[in-house]
């Protein structure tokens, strides 16, 4: 068994670009994309690489786009990795922060690339028009005693539905719920003593029971799709316990619409699971910044390489022709 873990972004690491270079530059990268173009009907790929960006940052572009874009990047490195004839390790689990998770179903033999590419743009769309009527919104808290966290929501769950929707880090969380109640949460939060409370530019209550409408829609949709058991397994996004079956999966796609996000649960539950090297699979590196912060001795490696002609990194590369042995 490794010490390896692989984690798959969410909505927000997309950027106009993602994935241009790479597919370039790997015929395995560049399949996926073409499969995900197919699958939708039209060309994800040449808005996740050309944009405009703020066509690709709505919610229903932006998931399947991202979700291509990161399993492009996982072909290509195993593509890499085959041609230099490292005998890389598989990783013993998977994790997938919000609709990441999407991300890492596939990527552990799960769900099907097209399957999933579809699934999340009904997933951005059902988002979308979830809680009509009912104003949503969402707001980072930085600096924040968790302590005090439990404070903060019955302070503004007064004001109307609200929520921890993501714990991303130690004194990083992201809140969410009706309009009023996340306003009336700045404040609050200040005075509770966050550094910082920034309200963000999405029209969505992710991750709260204003999603209900959308759960119930993804529930109906999810029924008719195939599932395998995933290997290896992954981690549920609000409590970290195990996935192992289709079934499992299934539900946590439906649950994880309403429930939070937590992040440090599942980096520490992974860490105490003997995990000590964790690769983000996919555009950018927020996911690598959380981990850093959640596990300080973790070592962390993000496939995304700015200085790379083709943005890929290639761990373990070292080994190449060589056994590998990995241990933590």
């Amino acid at each position: 068994m490794t010490h390896l873990a692989f984690v798959f972004p969410g909505q927000g690491s997309q950027y106009v670009g993602m994935g241009r270079a790479l597919a370039a530059s790997s015929p395995a990268a560049a399949a996926v994309f073409r499969t995900a173009d197919a699958a939708l009907g039209e060309p994800i790929s040449q808005l996740a690489w050309e944009g405009p960006e703020d066509v690709l940052n709505r919610t229903e572009n932006s998931q399947p786009a991202l979700l291509a874009a990161s399993v492009a990047y996982l072909q290509a490195v195993r593509e890499r990795w085959a041609a230099l004839q490292v005998d890389a390790p598989e990783p013993a689990f998977a994790a997938g922060h919000s609709m990441g998770q999407y991300t890492a179903l596939v990527a552990s033999g799960a769900l099907d690339l097209a399957d999933a590419v579809r699934l999340v743009r009904t997933r951005g769309q059902l988002m979308q028009a979830s809680g009509a009527g009912r104003e949503g919104r969402m707001a980072a808290i930085i600096g924040l005693d968790d302590a005090r966290l439990p404070d903060l929501v019955a302070l503004a769950s007064v004001h109307g539905v609200f929520g921890i929707a993501n714990r991303n880090s130690p004194g990083q969380v992201v809140v969410s719920g009706e309009r009023a109640a996340v306003e009336a949460s700045l404040a609050m939060a200040k005075t509770l003593g966050a550094k910082r409370a920034i309200e963000l530019p999405v029209s969505v209550a992710a991750h709260s029971p204003l999603m209900a409408e959308a759960a119930d829609g993804m529930a109906h949709t999810l029924a008719g799709i195939t599932f395998r058991d995933p290997k290896p397994p992954l981690l549920a996004n609000a409590d970290a316990t195990l996935i192992t079956t289709a079934d499992a999966c299934r539900a946590e796609l439906v649950n994880h619409l309403t429930t939070g996000v937590d992040w440090v649960g599942a980096i520490r539950s992974l860490r105490s699971r003997g995990i000590s090297t964790f690769i983000e699979v996919g555009p950018g590196q927020v996911l690598t910044g959380l981990v850093k912060r959640i596990v300080d001795d973790a070592i962390v490696l993000a496939l995304d390489d700015r200085a790379a002609a083709d943005r890929l990194a290639i761990p373990f590369a070292e080994s190449a022709g060589a056994d590998f042995d990995f241990v933590a």
